[in-house]
């Protein structure tokens, strides 16, 4: 395992944000009350066959009537911070231009709420519960539709933005162009590569645009994006599987994080796909200064980190004599390798690759499964080793001069796992999703314990 030994909270910077994370859509359930659009979740919802478990996914957790409970125990918890998301078809009437006032007032009790706890809210713009008839509109293949966006970023960052600090414009981009318009297992459900890199272009064109809106209505504000990141090592040694891993860093990691520090898309994989011959234009939805907006500066850089790839190149399975060097250790639920090493690797990467001002790691968890015991006590003794080898990695990152400022695990409670359903639990609260019933698992009680400073890593 990956430890430290003799490590306490009190370790890292007084600071430090701690926290734990949750998204709208996710959680809230009540898909049309009080004026709710339909959002691209709900219609893709209804799709046979495209979400595993679809019992209880017009419920969720039922977050928009519970959430006074859901705060009791974030606040038990002993967070200092708390990154949730906004519901944009929550927030918006149909014009897409004007506020839902009662989807408003919801956020604003929240955000008020959490403030008297002394809990600081991260507020998430866009984890991927986007408007249908934003949509239809064209959504992010379409560069105009940007500005319904803005008009978006512009109502609630206005409405909240005297009380909220520290604004996240976009969570996961890589997943939202790839699952969502590239394999299709996301919403909308979409096979294209060529718009699969629209929406890429479209989503950075927007966070650029969204950060001086957001900086002129929440003054004093603190403003990122959270991608997820995942370090590629190759299978072998083998030319053919170091070739397959920088491809897979281009795609997965350098493909945002070069635009958004300064630099254009990487060339290496755009050869590739045309060399595939899966390109059929040279990138026309780029214009002038494209880049330039992009790079807009922010204030931090949200990290998403679950685990690593390990890359093994179709070619070199043809070559028997050629070992697999990497083998992968113990995997979650979700079948992702429990790697700590490498979020020390990536933190580590991106502060000598990118120089970010400041680092959140803006989600991090595992999903297992467990048992019930009497008394209605869940030991989910893997999740607590999972974490604390990774705030474990966090440490030794900070130690080597990563300006780490936050830690939000992921999640706050089980949810609905989008295309998974309800098969996976990554929280640190059960949800019984029959009745509703929240029951704290040992993970939340050490996360609780550990951030009370009374236990050693």
């Amino acid at each position: 395992m990956y430890k430290i030994k003799n490590m306490k909270k009190n370790d890292f910077n007084p600071r430090f944000r701690w926290g734990a994370a949750t998204s709208s859509f996710q959680i809230e359930g009540n898909i049309d009350a009080d004026g709710k659009l339909e959002s691209i979740w709900d219609r893709f919802c209804k799709i046979p066959g495209k979400i595993k478990d679809i019992e209880h996914v017009e419920a969720a957790c039922d977050h928009y009537n519970l959430w006074k409970e859901d705060f009791d125990l974030l606040e038990n918890l002993g967070v200092n911070s708390y990154r949730f998301s906004i519901s944009w078809p929550r927030v918006v009437q149909s014009d897409l231009k004007q506020a839902n006032q009662k989807g408003i007032e919801y956020y604003d009790k929240i955000v008020d709420d959490l403030l008297s706890r002394n809990i600081d809210p991260f507020v998430t713009l866009n984890h991927w519960d986007i408007p249908q008839k934003f949509q239809d509109k064209g959504g992010w293949v379409e560069r105009e539709s940007i500005k319904y966006f803005l008009d978006y970023v512009d109502i609630i960052t206005n409405k909240l933005g005297d009380r909220v600090k520290n604004w996240i414009t976009h969570n996961e981009p890589w997943i939202i162009a790839y699952l969502g318009y590239n394999e299709g297992t996301h919403a909308p459900g979409f096979k294209s590569l060529q718009k699969t890199l629209a929406v890429n272009h479209h989503l950075l064109l927007s966070h650029g645009l969204s950060v001086p809106i957001i900086r002129e209505n929440s003054k004093n504000s603190q403003v990122g994006i959270a991608l997820n990141l995942t370090p590629a090592y190759p299978a072998s040694s083998s030319q053919a599987d170091l070739e397959a891993a920088k491809l897979f860093d281009e795609q997965f990691n350098a493909w945002y994080l070069d635009p958004l520090y300064g630099k254009k898309y990487p060339k290496n994989i755009i050869e590739c796909w045309k060399d595939r011959g899966e390109l059929k234009n040279n990138f026309d939805f780029i214009h002038d200064d494209d880049f330039k907006v992009i790079a807009e500066p922010t204030d931090f850089l949200g990290v998403n980190y679950y685990s690593r790839a390990i890359i093994r190149c179709p070619k070199t399975d043809m070559h028997k004599n050629l070992p697999i060097e990497i083998v992968p250790g113990e995997k979650t639920k979700f079948d992702w390798e429990v790697f700590p090493e490498g979020l020390e690797k990536l933190l580590l990467r991106l502060k000598k690759d990118y120089s970010p001002e400041n680092i959140y790691i803006t989600e991090n968890g595992a999903s297992y499964d467990y048992n019930i015991q009497e008394m209605g006590k869940i030991n989910d003794t893997k999740r607590i080793e999972y974490l604390e080898s990774h705030i474990n990695a966090c440490k030794i990152a900070v130690e080597k001069g990563v300006p780490l400022r936050g830690y939000f695990c992921w999640s706050l409670m089980d949810n609905f796992e989008w295309a998974e359903g309800l098969n996976h639990r990554f929280g640190l609260v059960h949800v019984d999703f029959d009745t509703q019933k929240r029951i704290p698992k040992h993970s939340y009680k050490w996360y609780q314990q550990f951030l009370k400073n009374e236990i050693n890593i």
